[in-house]
C-alpha cells in the first residue's frame, strides 16, 4: 500500500511540478536507496522453520547479537540468490512469503530488500536499513536454495564472539610469582595492545569482571584475591628493579659539597619514575557478568600515554576456580565429581565442543537450535566446568544426535548455574528435527600441550610421524620417537586432539615420511589411550623403552582430519525384527566357511541336522560429518567365492553378543562387513557407494546400509543356549578399525527372554543414551519384567 502511494504522489508531482504536503503525510517513511555500510564479519545466516528440508526455510540472519527475520515486501529471486550463496549454496531455486516456514521471532532487521542477484552480502542491496520494518512476522522471507554446496564453503551457523580488535585483541593472567603449572589460574590481568601487552587499573574493579576475565580463559567461576599481597608484592619488585636499576646503572652525578649527597639528574629520576610505572590501557571497565569477551563490557581507555598512572589503585588482579578436568593438573585439591550431570557434549574433536545433550526422564536428548545463542551456549560451558562460549553452533554443526529432542527456543540471561535454570519450550513434533540440534565450543584453559608434541615429514600439516619433546636427568630438551608396535586409532585421536588438528583419520604403524628432522632415537614405547586423554603424556605407556623394532620406519605416525564419521545402530528396529530360525545345516557351509556358527558346529553329524539362530536386521546410519570408508584399500578387499558375489572390505564390522545377567560371554556371532553401501538416504541426499561391480564401498553421510535379517551370518548360533533372561549386546567398529567422531554410541544393548522356543526383546537402546541410573538398572534385571510375557 505505501509503495503503491509512493508511486502515485510522485507522478502527480512530476506532472504539476508542486510537492503536496499530503503526499508527504501519506508516505512517512520512504525507501530509502543507500547501500548500509559493509558488516559482514557480523553478519550470521541460518534456515530455520517447518516443514521444511535441510536446503531452504525461513531466512534469519543474526546482527547485533539477535537474530531476526527479514519482510517479504519488494522480495524477488535476486534477493534468494544473494541469501543462498551466503548460506554456502551455489544459488536460489526459488523463495516464499507469507511465512510459509512458520513465523519467526524478535527483530525483523530488514524491509524492502532490493538486490541485483550479483552482491556478495544482503547489506549491499538496497534496503529500509537495519531494524526499520512496517511488517509483521506473518510477511517472513523464505528461500529454497539448489542443493549444491560452493566448495571450501565455511559453515554459516556458527555464532562467533564479536570482537573489536582495536579495543581488546587478546587478555591473559600474568603471575606474579613464576610457576611452570598450569593451568595458571592467578594473576595479573594483561590485555595485548599493539605488539605489547598493558594493565588495566583496579579502581572500582568489580567480580563481575573478574567473571569474564575467568570465562575467557577457560575458568567457570571466580574467588576473591587476596590484594594485600599483590600490593606488597609489586611493591617490592618495582623497589628491587630500581635497585638493580641504579647499581647497572650510568656514573652518579657529582655529590653535594654541601651534605655530600649526590645530586639526581633529571634524567635519572624520569628514569625512576617511569620504572615505578605500569603500562595502563584501560582505566574503568564495568562488566554485567554474563558477557563472553571483555571487549562486550562498557570500556574506558586511557586517552594519554599508556604509562599513565592510576591513582589509588593498582593492576587488576583475578583468581579463576578451574573446572574438575583441569584441577589435578593445578595441584589444587581435587574436588569429588558430581554423581550425576544433565547436560553433556558429544562430536566434538577437542576437549570442551560438541553437540548439547540434555537428560530428562532418564534418556538423554538434543537441543534445538532456533533462538540459540552465545549466552545459552556459555550456561552450558560453564555448568560442565569451562568457560564462557567461544562460539555457538547451528544446524548441526558436531553432527546430528539421535533419540528425543528434549528442548526448543532456550533462552538463557548467562547467570543460570544450568541449562535447565533457563526458559525454553517443549518439542513438538513438526518442530524440530536432528538436522538443527545445537552445538558449543567452549573457552579452555591454556595448557601448552602442543608445545610438547610435533609432527615431521608428512605432506600436509595434518599427517607425520609422532615426535615427542623429552627431557633427561640434566634437564636437557630432546626430540624423540614413539613404538608405532600398539600405535592405533584410539591413540592417534589423542594426538590429534593434543595439536588442535581434529580428529584422528588413521594411526599409523610404520611411517615412509621424509626424515627431515634427524630425529632417530625412541623416547616411548607402549602407548595405551582411552582416547579422552588431552594429551599422550596422560595416556599409558612403559616406564622404561621397551621396543622391539627400533628402525624409524617404525615409529608411530598419524593422519588428522577436520572431521569424522559416526556409525550408529537403528535399535527399536533390531527389537522389532527379532525372531528364531531352525536353519538346516546343509544351507549353512558358507557361513561355517565363513566362521559364523558356534564351535560346536564342527562336531555336527553334516549335512543332517540344523542350528537354532536367533535373527535380527541391521540398519546403520552415519550422523557424523564425514562419510565412513573402510580402512583398507580395494587392493586387499578379499573376494568370497562361496558366496560368490562380494568382497569384504572390513575383517570384522559388527561384533553379536548374548550375555549372561552377569556378562558372561554365552554366545555369539559376527558380521564380517560383506559389503558397506548406501541401501537408502534422507531426502535430497545423494548414494554414493555401491558394492556391485567392484564398486567404491563406503557409508555417505545422511545415508545408512540395511543388512536384513535373512542375510547369511546376519544372527547369533543359539543351538547351545538355554532358557533364560539374556543381555543382547551389538559392537559396530568393534577393533575401532575405522575413525569415528564419538564411539560410545557405536554399542547397542536389549533385555532379551529365550523360552527355550520364543524369543523377545525389549529395551533396545544406544549405549550412552541412558542415564547411569537407568542403565544400572536395565543391567541388574535383564529379563522381561511386565505382564506381556509370562
Amino acid at each position: 500500500m505505501n509503495s503503491r502511494c509512493w508511486k502515485r504522489c510522485f507522478i502527480i508531482s512530476f506532472l504539476l511540478g508542486v510537492w503536496f504536503p499530503a503526499c508527504i503525510l501519506v508516505q512517512t517513511t520512504p525507501r530509502p536507496t543507500s547501500t548500509p555500510k559493509p558488516q559482514s564479519d557480523r553478519l550470521q545466516f541460518r534456515l530455520v522453520g517447518y516443514p521444511r528440508k535441510h536446503n531452504e526455510g525461513r531466512i534469519e540472519i543474526f546482527y547485533k547479537g539477535e537474530w531476526g527475520t527479514i519482510c517479504d515486501d519488494d522480495f524477488s529471486l535476486s534477493n534468494a540468490h544473494v541469501l543462498c550463496r551466503q548460506l554456502g549454496f551455489v544459488a536460489a531455486t526459488g523463495w516464499t512469503h507469507s511465512a510459509k516456514y512458520g513465523k519467526g521471532l524478535g527483530k525483523i532487521w530488514l524491509d524492502n530488500v532490493q538486490c541485483n542477484g550479483g552482491e556478495k552480502s544482503i547489506e549491499l542491496c538496497k534496503s529500509r536499513g537495519w531494524g526499520n520494518s512496517d511488517c509483521t512476522h506473518d510477511e517472513d522471507a523464505g528461500v529454497i536454495c539448489k542443493d549444491e554446496r560452493i566448495p571450501g564453503f565455511v559453515d554459516s551457523n556458527v555464532i562467533h564472539v564479536q570482537v573489536d580488535e582495536n579495543k581488546v585483541e587478546e587478555v591473559r593472567l600474568r603471575p606474579v610469582v613464576t610457576t611452570k603449572k598450569r593451568p595458571i589460574t592467578e594473576g595479573v590481568v594483561e590485555v595485548k595492545y599493539k605488539d605489547g601487552w598493558t594493565q588495566i587499573c583496579d579502581v572500582g574493579w568489580t567480580p563481575k569482571n573478574t567473571r569474564v576475565i575467568c570465562g575467557m580463559l577457560g575458568f567457570p567461576h571466580e574467588r576473591k584475591v587476596n590484594k594485600n599481597f599483590y600490593k606488597n608484592h609489586l611493591r617490592k619488585r618495582a623497589a628491587e628493579k630500581e635497585a638493580k636499576a641504579n647499581v647497572s646503572g650510568p656514573r652518579l652525578p657529582p655529590r653535594d659539597k654541601a651534605n655530600g649527597r649526590a645530586k639526581p639528574s633529571t634524567a635519572s629520576k624520569r628514569l625512576s619514575a617511569e620504572r615505578q610505572k605500569h603500562q595502563y590501557r584501560l582505566h574503568s571497565v564495568a562488566c554485567v557478568g554474563t558477557e563472553v569477551h571483555l571487549a562486550a563490557c562498557p570500556l574506558e581507555f586511557n586517552k594519554g600515554n599508556a604509562t599513565e598512572t592510576c591513582e589509588g589503585g593498582m593492576p587488576a588482579v583475578v583468581s579463576c576456580v578451574p573446572g574438575p578436568q583441569y584441577v589435578q593438573n593445578n595441584g589444587q585439591k581435587k574436588k569429588k565429581p558430581q554423581t550425576t550431570t544433565t547436560v553433556r557434549l558429544k562430536g566434538g574433536a577437542k576437549l570442551g565442543e560438541g553437540r548439547v545433550e540434555v537428560l530428562k526422564n532418564n534418556e538423554w536428548g538434543t537441543v534445538c537450535d532456533d533462538r540459540w545463542t552465545l549466552l545459552s551456549a556459555s550456561v552450558v560451558c560453564r555448568e560442565l566446568g569451562f568457560g564462557s562460549a567461544k562460539d555457538a553452533f547451528t544446524g548441526a554443526r558436531m553432527g546430528q544426535g539421535i533419540g528425543p529432542i528434549h528442548m526448543n527456543e532456550v533462552q538463557c540471561l548467562g547467570t543460570e548455574k544450568s541449562i535447565w535454570n533457563c526458559g525454553f519450550k517443549n518439542i513438538t513434533s513438526e518442530d524440530c528435527q536432528h538436522i538443527e540440534d545445537a552445538a558449543v565450543r567452549c573457552n579452555t584453559p591454556y595448557m601448552a600441550f602442543e608445545n610438547s608434541l610435533r609432527l615431521t615429514g608428512g605432506r600436509t600439516p595434518y599427517e607425520g610421524r609422532v615426535e615427542v619433546l623429552s627431557v633427561d636427568a640434566n634437564g636437557t630438551q630432546s626430540w624423540g620417537l614413539v613404538c608405532g608396535g600398539a600405535w592405533g586409532t584410539k591413540e592417534a585421536m589423542v594426538v590429534c586432539r593434543q595439536l588442535g588438528l581434529g580428529y584422528a583419520n588413521h594411526g599409523l604403524q610404520e611411517t615412509w615420511y621424509w626424515d627431515g628432522s634427524n630425529v632417530t632415537e625412541m623416547v616411548m614405547s607402549g602407548v595405551k589411550c582411552t582416547g579422552n586423554e588431552m594429551a599422550l603424556s596422560q595416556c599409558q605407556h612403559h616406564k622404561t623403552i621397551s621396543c622391539q623394532k627400533t628402525s624409524a620406519k617404525f615409529s608411530a605416525g598419524v593422519i588428522c582430519s577436520e572431521t569424522a564419521s559416526d556409525l550408529v545402530l537403528n535399535a527399536p528396529l533390531v527389537q522389532q525384527t527379532v525372531y528364531i530360525e531352525d536353519r538346516p545345516l546343509h544351507m549353512l557351509y558358507c557361513a561355517a566357511e565363513e566362521d559364523c556358527l558356534s564351535k560346536s558346529a564342527a562336531k555336527a553329524n553334516w549335512p543332517y541336522g540344523h542350528r537354532r539362530l536367533l535373527r535380527f536386521s541391521s540398519q546403520i546410519h552415519n550422523i557424523g560429518r564425514a562419510d565412513f570408508r573402510p580402512k583398507a584399500g580395494r587392493h586387499s578387499w578379499i573376494w568370497h567365492a562361496c558366496h560368490g558375489y562380494h568382497y569384504h572390505s572390513m575383517d570384522i564390522f559388527t561384533h553379536y553378543d548374548l550375555l549372561s545377567s552377569n556378562g558372561t560371554k554365552v554366545a555369539e556371532g559376527h558380521k564380517a562387513s560383506f559389503c558397506l553401501e548406501d541401501t537408502e538416504c534422507h531426502e535430497g541426499i545423494s548414494k554414493r557407494y555401491e558394492c556391485a561391480n567392484f564398486g567404491e564401498q563406503g557409508i555417505t553421510v545422511g545415508c545408512w546400509d540395511l543388512y536384513r535379517h535373512d542375510i547369511d551370518c546376519q544372527w547369533i548360533d543359539i543351538t547351545d543356549v538355554k532358557p533364560g533372561n539374556y543381555v543382547l549386546q551389538i559392537v559396530i567398529n568393534p577393533n575401532f578399525e575405522v575413525a569415528e567422531s564419538d564411539f560410545t554410541n557405536n554399542a547397542m544393548k536389549c533385555n532379551c527372554k529365550y523360552d527355550g522356543h520364543r524369543i523377545w526383546l525389549h529395551n533396545c537402546h544406544m549405549g550412552d543414551a541412558f542415564s547411569d541410573e537407568a542403565e544400572r538398572r536395565f543391567e541388574k534385571y535383564p529379563g522381561q519384567l511386565n505382564n506381556q510375557i509370562s
